[in-house]
């Protein structure tokens, strides 16, 4: 949600009329959920296993849900597997977005274990595979083993790594040559694509802003991200996954009842309609897109496609360009059967499944985003 404009539509003064907005400003920060990201590569982690992971999990991920579970009980290697707690039943029926989310996950260790010296050997799926969902069944083997590979040049724009959900700076461009560095950043360059035309940046501001609303109008769609807001340092720093909304501001309208998980989902509500103003107000701000069409969507698709995207998010990070997932469109839901045929129609007319689509353009700062702490997803099969 566009933090701005939701204070601009909703707040009008409610941070002052609550009284000591220093305060609130002093101690909303939910800092031990943003911990995670400056203890990334701590000396602490002696275990080059430990230290990637420690980079790993601050891997872009399907509404923050961090759907990765980690084993370290065999020698020199990582299990991977999926918490099957952090499924999206609604909005990702066939976990095909958390299984993009577990890929951006692989290739992040894979990038933090090459920066020390460490190539990483993946098994992907070894007990095998299942289209309709994943189960508890192990994602991947990862074995670690000392080698001379170099730091991939990505890897110093991690921690500079967003998605970004304010609008963009619609008075600024995209160049054509900084589309063409951010696509040659992708292994398998045939998979992506992304325009800064002005006919298609009209065509995707309309087409993406109709899914968000068919997404938010959709009771159970809507509900289903709802139920994954975390509203105020306290909620966040007790669940730092899901879709945080903390800050003095956020914590203000939570006090005053403006906002609320039972507003949110009023459709009469100040937090429903400016909810609404807020997402469209990113959308219709993009300044280009950029998407990733595979030819085959299996499993090890959708892995691969997953280390494309944080490819491709890391290099807008180099061109200082902002970058949001887009990814309503593409959902596999009834409701959204339309515009999910319209979008592969225009990306992918002689087949393929369009995986991602994002906008680009240049944004404010903005903070980086919760996360469990790395001890808290190490276990044992």
């Amino acid at each position: 949600m566009n933090r701005r404009n939701f204070f601009r539509i909703a707040g009008g003064g409610v941070i002052l009329a609550t009284g000591g907005a220093g305060t609130l400003i002093a101690t909303s920060n939910p800092s031990q959920a943003l911990a995670p990201w400056a203890q990334a590569g701590a000396s602490q982690y002696t275990d080059p296993r430990m230290r990637a992971l420690s980079y790993a999990i601050l891997a872009p991920n399907p509404h923050n849900r961090q759907p990765w579970l980690v084993d370290l009980s065999d020698d020199d290697t990582v299990t991977l597997r999926f918490d099957t707690e952090k499924q999206l039943p609604h909005t990702d029926p066939f976990d095909r977005q958390l299984t993009i989310g577990l890929g951006c996950f692989l290739e992040l260790m894979i990038m933090a274990g090459a920066a020390e010296g460490y190539a990483v050997d993946l098994e992907l799926f070894p007990e095998g595979e299942d289209a309709k969902g994943l189960d508890k069944r192990p994602i991947a083997h990862a074995r670690f083993r000392r080698t001379e590979i170099g730091p991939d040049p990505l890897w110093q724009f991690v921690p500079d790594r967003r998605s970004n959900k304010e609008p963009f700076d619609t008075e600024r461009t995209v160049a054509s040559d900084q589309i063409e560095r951010i696509l040659a950043a992708a292994r398998k360059r045939n998979w992506v694509g992304g325009s800064i035309k002005a006919e298609d940046i009209s065509f995707w501001r309309n087409l993406s802003s109709n899914a968000l609303r068919i997404e938010i109008e959709t009771p159970r769609t809507f509900k289903e991200s709802v139920d994954l807001f975390r509203i105020g340092k306290r909620e966040v720093n007790a669940n730092p996954d899901g879709i945080d909304f903390s800050g003095p501001m956020f914590e203000a309208l939570h006090l005053t009842g403006v906002m609320t998980r039972e507003a949110s989902l009023d459709t009469s509500s100040v937090a429903y309609t400016s909810g609404i103003d807020a997402v469209l107000a990113n959308t219709e701000s993009a300044m280009g897109h950029i998407w990733m069409v595979t030819p085959g969507n299996s499993r090890r698709d959708q892995i691969a496609a997953g280390s494309e995207w944080l490819r491709l998010n890391l290099a807008c990070t180099q061109e200082g360009l902002g970058f949001q997932p887009l990814s309503q469109a593409i959902q596999e839901y009834p409701e959204m059967a339309e515009l999910y045929a319209e979008t592969h129609r225009r990306l992918a007319p002689e087949g393929g499944t369009v995986q991602m689509l994002a906008r680009i353009g240049y944004g404010p700062t903005v903070s980086v985003s919760p996360r469990w702490p790395l001890e808290a997803k190490l276990g044992r099969a």
